[in-house]
């Protein structure tokens, strides 16, 4: 006999449950920040700024609605860094190491599920990557704690210092960007243990777990895969192309550099050329920086970090291919090579499509926040750099997140959640299943340019 209340069984695909996780830990994350015991005034926070806080936190983008340091008690503070740390690595990452633990093996849906989440090409050996990731974070956490507590311990004492070392640690390797002082790191501007340090862990989570384990395995430069080679070159290019124009620009203008020392105007460009990989850390005050300046920093947000990194953005990877692309067609190429290697056509039109559908998505998003925010005044770049801010989940502000309507907060942590996921992923999750039809059509030509 067939069961009435038998319904259709809701098959998901992994895009589809990508979404349903850090869904439900964003929710977990409101509940919890929404208490008034999270509050340091005893206060809630009240539902949408808890749910801006914890969408920036899982999301790993570290705008802010309230100085994390300031309102939040040890509880909130503790539940932001937990937040962060499992929105970093990725929520598969902490169920792979759980299901280790109680003996549990995982089938072929929980590999497929565990490839998307980390961005891998092959379901083989995912248990072994997501055991290479926890180590990973943890060890490169644990030295940045170590380096930073032994930095702080004279100015904050042995208990303030390890605390404020392994929430910077643990929120610099997932490029969060949340900070514990109200002015973030702009009293650090010229030390240089604290932007040696903050950089690297920025730096190394930027990079991605693939191309750390590639080359701690094979430690030549001729041996590494070519997406190493790409992730690596086009990061050192950029983190240089950030310092120089910064450095240059900023010397320009009489609000930042003009009270610094040459040294902590070194520092300064350099922090600021690799914070917009998805970082959120500041030195300086970026509100007094010269246009130039901030709209060379919404281009470098806009990049991000690279693939399967804990940062956000279009990805180094997509730019690069995409840059490749642009150059072979101009010197009348068909192929497009790169380190004696060569590039599809597949890869080419699926960059091209992550930077059209990342772009539209920003440009939207500026464009309702003129509308939303039409009675704040606040200038069209600060919109935008707010608006790739949140897209790139990179956390950098004018300072204008706090002042924001409740409609421009709710689309922020949207745009903040679609950063997160990639706009491939969201769209995958939203679509039917794949086109498969044989039908072919003539071919006309189109005029371009």
């Amino acid at each position: 006999m067939v069961n009435p209340w038998n319904k259709k069984t809701i098959v998901l695909s992994p895009s589809q449950w990508m979404i349903l996780g850090f869904t439900v830990i964003i929710g977990i994350g409101t509940l919890l920040l929404v208490l008034p015991i999270a509050s340091q005034s005893g206060k809630s926070l009240g539902f949408l700024n808890a749910l801006f806080t914890s969408t920036s936190a899982v999301c790993v983008t570290g705008l802010v609605v309230v100085d994390t340091g300031q309102f939040f008690t040890h509880f909130g503070q503790i539940v932001i860094m937990l937040l962060i740390q499992i929105g970093g690595l990725g929520f598969m990452t902490y169920g792979v190491i759980i299901a280790l633990l109680l003996g549990k093996k995982l089938g072929l849906k929980h590999r497929f599920l565990i490839q998307e989440s980390t961005n891998s090409a092959s379901i083989q050996g995912l248990v072994r990557l997501c055991l290479s990731i926890f180590t990973i974070s943890v060890i490169i956490e644990v030295l940045g704690s170590l380096l930073l507590t032994i930095h702080w311990y004279s100015e904050l004492g042995l208990k303030q210092a390890l605390y404020y070392a392994v929430f910077h640690s643990i929120s610099a390797f997932n490029n969060a960007g949340f900070g514990l002082w109200p002015d973030n790191l702009i009293r650090y501007v010229g030390d240089p243990v604290v932007n040696i340090v903050i950089t690297l862990l920025v730096i190394l989570g930027g990079l991605g777990f693939i191309v750390i384990l590639d080359v701690m395995r094979k430690r030549k430069w001729r041996a590494l895969a070519l997406n190493s080679k790409i992730v690596l070159t086009t990061s050192a290019a950029l983190i240089l192309a950030g310092f120089v124009v910064i450095l240059i620009t900023e010397m320009l203008s009489p609000a930042v550099f003009s009270n610094f020392t040459w040294g902590e105007r070194l520092w300064a460009a350099y922090f600021q050329g690799v914070s917009p990989r998805s970082a959120g850390f500041n030195t300086v005050d970026i509100g007094k920086m010269l246009a130039a300046s901030q709209f060379f920093v919404i281009f470098l947000m806009f990049v991000g970090g690279a693939s399967g990194s804990t940062g956000g953005g279009i990805k180094i990877n997509t730019f690069t291919v995409l840059l490749l692309a642009v150059f072979s067609h101009i010197r009348g190429r068909s192929d497009i090579h790169v380190f004696n290697r060569k590039i599809s056509n597949e890869t080419v039109l699926r960059a091209l499509s992550v930077i059209i559908i990342s772009l539209g998505t920003v440009l939207l998003v500026a464009f309702l926040l003129t509308i939303t925010e039409n009675k704040s005044k606040f200038d069209f770049i600060a919109i935008l750099y707010e608006a790739t801010s949140a897209f790139s989940t990179t956390g950098l502000t004018m300072g204008i997140t706090a002042d924001l309507t409740s409609i421009g907060k709710i689309i922020l942590l949207v745009t903040m959640f679609i950063g997160r996921l990639g706009p491939l992923t969201l769209v995958y999750a939203l679509s039917k299943n794949k086109d498969t039809t044989k039908i072919g059509y003539a071919e006309e030509r189109v005029l371009i340019g």
